[in-house]
C-alpha cells in the first residue's frame, strides 16, 4: 500500500537494479558488412545490464573474437577470460591472459588490455610480451600503447631479442 503522497524513489532506493536484463549462453555473434564478415564473436556467457546509468554487456566466462580486414585472408584473434563493454563510452576492458594475434601474425599477450574504440587506441600498464613469426620477441615492462589496428605501438621501458639475419645491415 501507497498513498498519492509518498515518493516512490524513497520507498523503492534500497531495490537492486544492477541485474543482467539479457543473458545469452554459448553465445556466437557475427557482424557483417556489404555480405563480408567483419567481427566473429564467441563467449559462453554474455550478460547485459541495460537497467542502469551506464549500461554494460559483461562476459565472465571468457571471450574469443575474430576480425578480419582486407588487407590479410587470415583474421585477426583476440583470447581473454573476462571482457567488459562500456556502451555509453564506446569502451573495451579485457583481462586474464590477453592474447591478440594481429592479421600481420604478431602476438601480443599480457594481463590487461584497454580498448577505446572512439579514440581508436588500445593500452594497458601491465607487461606486455609481443612475438612475430621471424622469432623476435618485444617485452615492454611497463604496457603499451597502440592504434587499435596495430599499425602502430609505442611500449614503455622495453627489452627484447631479435634475430640478427633480419636486422638491416650497417653501412661504413
Amino acid at each position: 500500500m501507497q498513498s498519492c503522497e509518498e515518493d516512490m524513489t524513497k520507498v523503492n532506493k534500497d531495490k537492486k537494479t544492477n541485474f543482467a536484463s539479457q543473458v545469452i549462453y554459448n553465445g556466437n555473434i557475427i557482424q557483417r558488412d556489404s555480405g563480408i564478415v567483419k567481427v566473429n564473436f564467441k563467449a559462453p556467457l554474455i550478460e547485459k545490464y541495460e537497467l542502469i546509468d551506464s549500461p554494460y554487456i559483461e562476459t565472465k566466462k571468457g571471450i574469443y573474437l575474430e576480425f578480419f580486414d582486407k588487407k590479410s585472408k587470415d583474421p585477426g584473434k583476440i583470447w581473454a577470460k573476462y571482457a567488459k563493454y562500456n556502451e555509453k563510452k564506446d569502451f573495451y576492458f579485457a583481462k586474464g591472459r590477453v592474447k591478440i594475434i594481429t592479421t600481420e601474425g604478431q602476438t601480443f599477450v599480457t594481463e590487461t588490455i584497454n580498448w577505446d574504440k572512439k579514440s581508436q587506441k588500445m593500452y594497458t600498464k601491465d607487461t606486455v610480451f609481443v612475438s612475430d613469426k621471424d622469432g623476435n620477441i618485444l617485452v615492454g615492462s611497463h604496457g603499451m600503447v597502440a592504434k587499435d589496428d596495430f599499425t602502430e605501438y609505442t611500449f614503455f621501458n622495453n627489452s627484447g631479442s631479435f634475430n640478427s639475419t633480419n636486422l638491416p645491415a650497417t653501412s661504413k
